[in-house]
């Protein structure tokens, strides 16, 4: 390289890095703020019905757009952008990241602490403090004492992650069937059934486009969302000079306490509607993995945020003057030149405002079933330079399927309304009248929405005082700040929100309750056996002490078996042994292990050591992933593993290991190695001559052997458990077990399909678990 290209290469690369941020920032308006961006329509309308009808002045309407703005600078703004994004771990958000990177730090967690193997990892290495403070001393002695107390955490966080994946069920039908409902202003002679026809069409066009990546998506609806907050933003300012510039002062936060002197109770009890203006806030957090943490920066507080203030302000303009029109204030404030064109650009923003929620879903679940709480489904990564945009095949067809039942079941938004809890009016009246036209809107209906947003916020705040504690050290007096100042104004739209839920917020509520005892069901499971597999593992050397009597045999190949355990012989394979006393010549204890990082690095992924004596040709591999590494091809895998032994080999020459212990194997350290485990038979033989020059005899005959062995064939061995509750266990106990933990593994996806393994080349070993 010439001097000055290097000389050009700082610059390129920040020019690089400039636009891939924004490149980033732009489709990020096509995933995370669609659901965020259409919040005007409805904040107003769902605010001022009910009991604050009575309240239509001018001192509650400029009341609610100072709540409204101090709501989205406080929450979305200061909480989520400047506060919780940081709190990233390595660039994956959701309050399941939150709760992996305590567990990860600290031992508060049921997830996995980081064990002596894994310590050295440098994605365990994080710049915080090393001084303990007091406060965190006290809150990590509580939880390490108290089992329960983790226990109870862990709930309280798969609470906050299927409330949003509950709401990703409603979410798409209603905003959906709400847009195509706006048919009926152009053709008031259609029907119900041709609405909810179109509606599934839609619905199906929608979660079919989720095959082609959060990549492709982003740059369909990235330019829908651009042009409706330039839309919303524009008619805002036209509004604000031409009804009333004054609508300013109510930024003051003074507007506040008026309006909760003048409309007492009503005001608090219409907090539900005001709750509306930051739904998808949470997105910009869940989301974080299919983009940056400056991307959306970026994005929200230069383009989002601004026209959405200006929006509401410009809505608030117009109904000061206009007061007969707060129950169809969005509309009406619409010059009658532009109607046409926002209409259908809103439309089509409804409909894109479900993407932000679908995409949400995806990134939660992939950490879930990475963790151990849902069980096992297809992972496809849709990009090759960003790691998190995924998607989930089964969990889109799921969704789509429940989406178009609860279109069909309930077949208009009133009766969704009912139980999604918010009134999406916009399409049901005559521009011309100010009469509704059809149905008569519940007005007392209760915004469920602003409880499921409001639950993740208020988890996601609980969690973020431990990671302050614990994880960043912080004084007690900042997070006290923190929690007093977020927490409470989370509890108090909690408590508005909580005492309507008879009024339909109960059936999304028990949805999520639903997906809660899967995931802690399918947590529960996993672990005991597990701990069934640790308890009744076998010693080595008594397995070798009898297979004289037992008659074993070495036959050619490589076998890999495979388990959860990394110390010992698994008892499937003790049992199958005992039943079939023969194994190959080269056996390789495979152990995958998912920690509590997003990913690990290639060359620390593999820890080995041998087992016994050389001549025994044993070797347990310890093979650790992030939660959010990528699919595993089995020939890739195994081609990897092999190098990874051959390399240990060498490594145990030099470095002098003692029998049994384990050693990091990284990057290919001499190329002469990886010239003998790659080859084929048609390798030529110049390369065999360097492998004899660079190590010593009895190493060269080992990989030898690990090269002729793989010629011969490599076999994978695994287990095919029936997991069953003890027969003196507990009726709860049996129903989890038995019942509901049987169901989710048969309709799972199995563990050799999950890690691509060769059918022809698979042992499944069939056992029964008592736990």
């Amino acid at each position: 390289m010439d001097p000055e290209s290097r000389s050009r290469s700082p610059e390129s690369r920040s020019w690089k890095a400039y636009r891939t941020t924004l490149l980033l920032a732009y489709q990020s308006f096509g995933v995370v703020y669609g659901d965020l961006s259409i919040s005007p329509i409805y904040v107003y309308k769902s605010t001022f019905s009910g009991k604050l009808r009575l309240h239509e002045e001018d001192a509650e309407i400029l009341g609610v757009l100072s709540l409204v703005f101090w709501t989205l600078t406080l929450i979305a703004l200061c909480k989520y952008i400047i506060f919780v994004l940081g709190a990233d771990d390595n660039g994956e958000g959701g309050t399941f990241a939150l709760y992996s990177l305590m567990c990860r730090n600290t031992k508060m967690g049921l997830l996995g602490t980081p064990q002596a193997a894994h310590e050295h990892l440098s994605a365990y290495k994080l710049e915080t403090s090393s001084k303990e403070t007091r406060t965190s001393l006290s809150v990590k002695n509580f939880f390490e004492k108290h089992r329960t107390s983790r226990i109870a955490l862990l709930l309280f966080v798969l609470l906050g992650t299927s409330m949003v994946i509950g709401d990703g069920v409603l979410t798409p039908a209603m905003s959906v069937l709400s847009a195509v409902s706006g048919l009926r202003i152009k053709i008031p002679r259609l029907n119900e059934n041709c609405t909810v026809f179109v509606s599934c069409i839609v619905l199906v066009g929608l979660f079919a486009l989720q095959h082609y990546g959060t990549h492709r998506v982003s740059f369909l609806f990235a330019p829908i969302l651009i042009a409706w907050l330039g839309c919303i933003s524009g008619i805002g300012i036209y509004n604000i000079f031409k009804w009333n510039p004054d609508v300013v002062r109510a930024l003051s936060p003074y507007y506040v306490y008026n309006f909760f002197k003048k409309t007492g109770k009503d005001g608090w009890s219409s907090l539900g509607g005001v709750v509306l203006c930051i739904t998808g806030a949470e997105a910009m957090f869940a989301d974080l993995g299919h983009f940056s943490k400056l991307s959306i920066r970026v994005a929200f507080a230069a383009v989002v945020y601004p026209c959405l203030v200006v929006a509401y302000m410009g809505e608030a303009a117009y109904l000061s003057k206009h007061r007969e029109d707060l129950q169809s204030s969005f509309y009406k404030a619409l010059p009658e030149s532009v109607f046409w064109p926002v209409f259908i650009i809103a439309t089509l923003a409804t409909v894109v405002g479900s993407q932000a929620i679908i995409s949400a879903t995806f990134s939660i679940i992939s950490q879930c079933r990475a963790l151990g709480c849902f069980p096992r489904v297809k992972i496809i990564h849709s990009s090759s330079h960003i790691h998190g945009q995924i998607y989930i095949p089964e969990v889109n067809w799921l969704l789509m399927l429940l989406c178009l039942a609860v279109t069909v079941g309930f077949r208009d938004t009133n009766m969704i309304g009912n139980a999604y809890g918010m009134c999406f009016f916009t399409f049901h009246f005559d521009y011309n009248k100010t009469e509704w036209n059809g149905v008569m809107w519940a007005y007392d209906i209760f915004p469920f929405p602003g409880l499921a947003v409001i639950i993740v916020m208020f988890v996601t705040t609980c969690l973020m005082f431990l990671i302050i504690t614990t994880v960043w050290k912080q004084s007690i007096f900042l997070v006290l700040l923190f929690v007093i100042t977020f927490g409470s104004f989370e509890l108090l739209y909690f408590s508005a929100c909580l005492t309507k839920v008879p009024h339909g917020g109960w059936f999304p509520l028990i949805f999520s309750l639903i997906i809660l005892l899967v995931m802690s069901t399918w947590h529960y499971g996993t672990a005991m056996k597990q701990a069934f597999e640790l308890q009744n593992k076998v010693c080595l050397d008594h397995l070798l002490s009898i297979s004289p009597s037992l008659g074993l045999v070495r036959v050619p190949g490589v076998g890999l078996v495979y388990s959860n355990i990394m110390t010992g012989v698994p008892p499937m394979f003790a049992h199958f042994v005992t039943n079939f006393p023969a194994f190959h010549r080269i056996l390789i204890f495979v152990c995958l292990k998912t920690l509590t990082v997003p990913k690990v690095p290639v060359d620390e992924r593999f820890l080995i050591g041998r087992i016994g004596p050389p001549e025994y040709r044993l070797f347990r591999c310890i093979v650790r992933h992030g939660y959010k590494d990528g699919g595993r091809d089995s020939h890739e895998f195994e081609n990897q593993l092999l190098l990874k032994v051959a390399e240990y080999l060498q490594q145990e020459v030099g470095d002098s290991l003692v029998n049994g212990e384990m050693s990091v194997v990284g990057q290919p350290s001499n190329p002469v190695v990886d010239a003998v485990v790659g080859s084929e038979r048609t390798e030529t033989s110049k390369k065999r001559v360097r492998f004899r020059e660079a190590v010593r005899e009895d190493v060269r005959q080992e990989v030898r052997e690990l090269v002729e062995e793989r010629e011969a064939g490599v076999s994978y061995m695994m287990g095919h458990t029936c997991v069953l509750a003890h027969e003196s266990s507990s009726f709860i106990k049996k129903f989890a077990i038995n019942v509901v933990y049987g169901f989710l593994r048969r309709n799972s996806r199995r563990p050799a399909v999950a890690l691509g393994m060769p059918h022809t080349s698979l042992i499944e070993v069939g056992m029964v678990y008592q736990v």
